[in-house]
């Protein structure tokens, strides 16, 4: 399979759930879709990379540390994720 084939199309609303996706490409997920919901004007976004051992939220807030148009982050809410997801406020 080549990396045309793994390439596949994600309806960008205020949330996304990282857990389709392969470690290897969080990063590059993260990085696509928080532009895409910036162009489109959310507000605030929720990433749900699941508890586990961390790693996933790790990548998450690097890549959300880096963004020039993230202006915060944070955990969700108790019934929105917890630790399991983070809740980011774009500059719109």
């Amino acid at each position: 399979m080549t990396d045309a084939e793994d390439i596949f199309e994600v309806p960008i609303t205020d949330s996304i759930d990282l857990h389709a996706f392969r470690p290897a490409d969080v990063r590059a997920v993260v990085e696509e879709y928080l532009a895409e919901a910036h162009k489109r004007g959310f507000g605030v976004v929720r990433l749900i990379h699941g508890k586990g051992v961390g790693v996933q939220r790790e990548i998450v807030r690097k890549v959300l540390s880096e963004t020039d148009f993230v202006k915060g982050f944070k955990n969700a809410p108790e019934f929105s994720g917890s630790w399991g997801a983070t809740i980011a406020e774009l500059d719109v």
